[in-house]
């Protein structure tokens, strides 16, 4: 079976990232920040991957479940919730830093429930 050569090689480039981040995550104790930087590589590889499939075949996005756009913005706003009301916790301990610390992975948590749901539509 012949694979175009942009499928093949963003599927190369995803098959790296997959294990460089299996790789890393296997790591005891798992470095958070190289965790980190691996899984946005990976998230970006497979955004690679679903858009040169979805160009040259016109079929969707394979890593997709299928659900309704309003289920999708339920279960994100459900998200963002459950980020603040961690990072509200987070504030309530009393370490003066840690308010804008908590405010800042909220923001931050937001920013990457906003980003995901972009890619739904």
């Amino acid at each position: 079976m012949r694979v175009t050569k942009k499928i093949d090689t963003a599927l190369k480039d995803l098959t790296k990232a997959l294990e460089k981040h299996a790789q890393i995550v296997g790591l005891k104790p798992v470095p958070r920040k190289k965790a980190g930087r691996a899984a946005a590589e990976l998230r970006a590889a497979a955004t690679k991957y679903a858009q040169v499939v979805e160009a040259r075949t016109g079929e969707g996005n394979p890593f997709v479940d299928f659900l309704d756009p309003a289920t999708i913005a339920s279960l994100n706003r459900e998200r963002a919730a459950v980020a603040e009301r961690a990072a509200a916790e987070k504030a309530k301990k009393g370490d003066p830093g840690k308010k804008e610390r908590a405010a800042a992975e909220a923001d931050a948590e937001r920013a990457v429930t906003e980003a995901g749901a972009a890619a739904f539509d």
